[in-house]
């Protein structure tokens, strides 16, 4: 899944930022957000969570759900 968020982190520089969490390191904001899958993404706007998606997708699933939202 790395690569697949490597690469919208590259097509929406400078429009989007993109965090990537290690939740053995970051148990606290793991439990904060209730991770529980992994990988886990979600998408913020204006600091509320907006989006949610568990498991691994395909590059243009997570694009047209970035895009939704810029």
């Amino acid at each position: 899944m790395g690569p697949t968020v490597d690469a919208i982190a590259k097509e929406f520089s400078g429009r989007v930022k993109v965090v990537k969490l290690n939740t053995d390191e970051e148990q606290q904001v793991a439990i904060k957000y209730g991770v529980v899958n992994i990988p886990t993404l979600m998408l913020f706007k204006n600091g509320e969570m907006v989006e949610r998606v568990m498991g691994n997708r395909p590059k243009a699933e997570l694009a047209a759900l970035v895009s939704r939202h810029v």
